[in-house]
């Protein structure tokens, strides 16, 4: 079965609480929580100040609003580019390690399965070579260490990152056996890049992230949209997947993804999601006296390798 879920990060002007109260009110009960310097209240700099006040103050918040924790998604700096994890700077990745095991620890304070990451970005100034290599070895260990916890690292490919392309994607996938995915349409769509390609990363997800976006627009409302989620939907079902798909308006003047009205656009998303979940959730169903899939974090196990689904 799939479950909705709906990003906190889409109403970031209100408080912590009232964002977990907003996301119930409108229907959903599961949260992804965005772990962000620009996220009021729920900072890495305040869980790594005092983690288990942290954990404690933001897991009343959620029981309070009736909510549960789909995904934690963790950016470190205040872009995606500031204080990635493939900087050069030793003392900096070093202290994107230690905010990592903290982001750990939430999820299992959390009873959150999940933990997505970046893989870090491009920059100017530093050769693309090292940069992959570096983003390749901090994913790697943050895969390495989350997979003896019970937590399933993920990986987001996004635009201005090492991993904007389908072929850097299937490059960190072939490097990192075992890795998954947090696939949002949105950043491959907005670089033109064709629904096709895209398809062809479902088998590796462990979640999926949805908005409306275009060519050349990250993020535009539903009725401008482009990304193909009914096939996206069907295929999902064709991979026998079982986990979240969130709904995931972003507010951030970055792309000019502050140009949407995200309370009425998650609303009009999540209805569509329904409807293009119901007639499969109907031809999927279990037979009578047999357990449907439960919601969780996990698709089909082990994933296929890169390499043999491009040969096939």
């Amino acid at each position: 079965m799939i479950s909705l879920s709906c990003a906190d990060y889409a109403f970031p002007l209100l408080p912590r609480e009232q964002r977990f109260a907003l996301v119930r009110m409108l229907g959903f009960d599961f949260v992804d929580l965005g772990v962000f310097e620009h996220s009021d209240g729920l900072k890495p700099g305040q869980l790594i100040a005092r983690p288990r006040k942290f954990a404690r103050q933001l897991k009343r918040d959620l029981i309070h609003a009736g909510l549960r924790v789909s995904d934690v998604s963790l950016q470190t700096g205040l872009n995606v580019k500031d204080s990635s994890d493939n900087v050069s700077s030793a003392i900096v990745r070093s202290r994107n390690r230690k905010t990592f095991l903290l982001a750990l620890e939430l999820c299992t304070e959390l009873e959150c399965p999940h933990l997505t990451g970046l893989p870090g970005g491009s920059f100017k100034d530093v050769d693309e070579k090292e940069s992959f290599e570096l983003a390749i070895e901090e994913v790697g260990w943050r895969h390495h260490i989350a997979s003896g916890t019970g937590i399933r690292y993920a990986m987001k490919p996004h635009i201005d990152s090492v991993c904007a392309s389908v072929a850097s994607v299937h490059s960190f996938l072939d490097a990192i056996p075992g890795l998954t995915l947090t696939l949002d349409y949105a950043h491959f769509v907005a670089q033109k890049i064709g629904a096709r390609d895209v398809h062809a990363l479902l088998p590796f997800a462990s979640h999926l992230q949805a908005r409306g976006a275009a060519r050349r627009r990250l993020q535009v409302p539903v009725e401008k949209n482009q990304v193909d989620f009914a096939g996206m939907v069907k295929r999902l079902y064709d991979h026998k997947y079982r986990g979240f798909v969130a709904i995931a308006y972003l507010r951030d003047s970055w792309w000019g993804c502050d140009r949407t009205d995200n309370m009425s656009e998650t609303l009009l998303l999540r209805n569509q999601m329904v409807e293009y979940l119901r007639p499969q959730q109907r031809e999927n169903a279990a037979p009578q006296g047999r357990q449907s899939y439960p919601p969780s974090s996990e698709s089909a196990w082990p994933p296929p390798s890169p390499s043999a689904l491009r040969e096939a």
